[in-house]
């Protein structure tokens, strides 16, 4: 419940939630009069999933975060994105959602904290690095809540931290090659003990670089 106001849902709002599990937070988005569709990828838990929601405005479907096809699946604009993203691989997902899924305008995620700080770091901040400029560039972030080991069973040994991410209209700087500057950003962050000098030789010439 704490998740679904922080996230601001409104009756009638459309949200996907990623790895909805047996429906904690599922229910929760219902409640507040969510149209969920619930990606799942263990088919196991499906049934469990369905038998908790059963009679609710709910489209579940099986299939990974990391591989489906966003524009089949949620089609035109007006989504939000709640969920509570798998620690393994909950960078990878948000960044991906962030770069191929354009239909979605607002996230609320949990996630490790020290993911949430560098998602929401800004420029200075000791967490600031190539994932605090990629998700800058595509949406304003903040960390909006904490959760305690204490909350999970089995508790995890980390801190887990809630993030709200508002999709930018349009990106900050505009760029004839994202690709190339995330290439670029990425080598700059790589090696912290090096100059940046030394850390971008071979992507920097005497030409400079355009991006």
């Amino acid at each position: 419940r704490r998740i679904v106001r922080l996230a601001g849902v409104e009756p009638g709002e459309r949200v996907v939630e990623v790895g909805p599990g047996v429906g904690s937070l599922t229910v929760a988005l219902l409640d507040a009069g969510a149209r969920v569709t619930a990606l799942e990828l263990d088919r196991h838990i499906v049934p469990v999933l369905a038998e908790v929601t059963a009679g609710c405005a709910i489209d579940i479907v099986v299939g990974d975060a990391l591989t489906v096809d966003w524009s089949a699946l949620l089609s035109d604009r007006g989504w939000s994105m709640v969920a509570n993203l798998p620690y393994n691989v909950g960078t990878n997902l948000l960044l991906r959602a962030l770069e191929t899924a354009p239909m979605i305008d607002r996230f609320l995620v949990m996630v490790q904290r020290e993911v949430g700080e560098r998602l929401a770091a800004g420029v200075g901040d000791s967490a600031y690095g190539a994932v605090s400029v990629k998700t800058a560039w595509y949406a304003t972030a903040r960390v909006v809540g904490r959760v305690p080991p204490a909350v999970f069973l089995p508790p995890p040994k980390v801190d887990s931290a809630l993030v709200h991410l508002e999709r930018r209209p349009a990106p900050p700087v505009a760029v004839r090659d994202p690709d190339r500057m995330f290439t670029l950003v990425r080598a700059g962050f790589a090696t912290r003990r090096k100059t940046l000098r030394n850390a971008l030789a071979g992507l920097v010439g005497p030409e400079g670089f355009v991006a």
